[in-house]
């Protein structure tokens, strides 16, 4: 039977995933702060190894700035200058439009907005209208809901209240991560992500729970464009090349091999 993931010629992005806390690239579990499962020491040095394995997307995670509410532009700045080639994904901390602009202004190539976009009902469109195609909405949730101020505080909207808030306003794309998932290895929500994709003609990238091939395969299958991945690269469960563009169709032959 031919799948979404077959019928599409799309390639299927494997992205990296750099979370910074303090000085150090970390993976935390669930979010939480308190359960670092991974510490990889300078994060500039990893987003280089992740260049360099031919990834052409890396994903910045500021954790210190999503708890903050404040942007950091020089951590922005130098994962950018290293990533080059590579384009960077950054989010942490953006509370304004003129936060947005500034992460795009030190090299990003794309700014990742959560807390911010619904702060305020017309917050999108004001996000939208400033940056364009460049933006990235976060739509991160946790018992159907989404959850801002760095996953700490539930919202009374629903995953998805929050993708029709998003077609409504112009957003192109969003990135969906299923929290309890995220930093387990315990395999993607894909009930979640099929409910999401269906709601709109959306991108969809997908985070949470990332742990093999197989995984890659039914994220593909839900009509995700991608999948931001942090610790099954870290820990080796994927490998390196994963980062590199492939059709998904070829990663779900991959599973048969």
């Amino acid at each position: 039977m031919l799948t979404r993931a077959h019928a599409s010629a799309k390639p299927f992005a494997v992205v990296p995933a750099v979370d910074v806390l303090g000085a150090e690239a970390v993976r935390l579990r669930r979010g939480d702060y308190e359960e670092v499962t991974n510490r990889r020491g300078d994060p500039i040095a990893l987003v280089e190894t992740y260049r360099d394995a031919g990834a052409e997307l890396i994903h910045l995670v500021d954790l210190d700035g999503a708890r903050s509410g404040q942007v950091r532009p020089d951590v922005v700045r130098r994962a950018a200058l290293a990533a080059e080639p590579s384009r960077l994904q950054a989010s942490g901390g953006v509370r304004s439009v003129a936060d947005a602009e500034l992460v795009l202004a030190v090299g990003a190539a794309r700014v990742v907005v959560g807390t911010a976009a619904f702060a305020e009902y017309d917050a999108l469109a004001r996000f939208f209208s400033a940056v364009g195609d460049r933006l990235v909405v976060a739509v991160d949730v946790r018992d159907g809901h989404v959850a801002v101020g760095g996953w700490t505080q539930a919202t009374s909207i629903t995953a998805e209240e929050a993708v029709e808030r998003c077609v409504a306003a112009g957003v192109t794309r969003i990135l969906c991560t299923a929290i309890d998932r995220d930093g387990t290895l315990d395999g993607p929500d894909t009930e979640l992500l099929e409910r999401v994709c269906s709601r709109g003609d959306l991108a969809v990238l997908a985070a949470g729970g990332v742990r093999s091939v197989d995984d890659l395969v039914a994220i593909a299958e839900t009509g995700c464009e991608g999948a931001v991945v942090g610790r099954a690269l870290l820990e080796g469960r994927l490998p390196l090349s994963a980062v590199a563009a492939a059709p998904a169709s070829s990663r779900a032959d991959a599973r048969r091999s």
